[in-house]
């Protein structure tokens, strides 16, 4: 079974055929290609997803039906054909894809979560791409903690 050092797990193990193969890399981080995803059960439904080539590049993600349960994918066509999934319907999500969204935490602000744009992962062939949905009314900053005060105890 193939290792990885990360900078923050230590020494991992992962099995080939876990691997997420990104073709064409991430916004930003386009030489990045291969990720695993890591899941500890202190901290889920957190999915870290830690790349093959750099310790130090780990990115926390939640599944976006648990940030928002209602949540719609709707991928482009060019990214379904990039994915080799059907061009005639959207994936379902747990079905056909796992949908990951990013979470952004900032000193002095409450943690967000980019719904506009998720990563999608064909689950038979472990292949993924951040489908940035263009006509959407998902925010790539979407509150994931109520922002108003609590009530004080009378």
């Amino acid at each position: 079974m193939p290792t990885f050092s990360t900078s923050r797990f230590g020494t991992i193990e992962y099995q080939d055929d876990s691997v997420i193969q990104f073709p064409f890399g991430l916004p930003g981080f386009e030489e990045e290609r291969q990720f695993v995803a890591i899941e500890h059960t202190a901290s889920r439904p957190i999915v870290f997803l830690q790349s093959l080539t750099r310790p130090d590049l780990c990115f926390i993600t939640l599944p976006v039906l648990v940030v928002k349960r209602d949540y719609r994918l709707a991928i482009s066509p060019a990214d379904l054909k990039s994915l080799a999934l059907p061009c005639d319907r959207q994936p379902e999500i747990g079905t056909d894809v796992l949908c990951l969204a990013f979470i952004s935490v900032a000193e002095g602000r409450l943690p967000t979560a980019n719904l506009l744009a998720p990563v999608v992962v064909n689950l038979k062939t472990r292949v993924a791409l951040q489908a940035i949905q263009e006509e959407s009314a998902y925010s790539h900053q979407y509150p994931l903690l109520d922002s108003r005060p609590e009530a004080e105890c009378s």
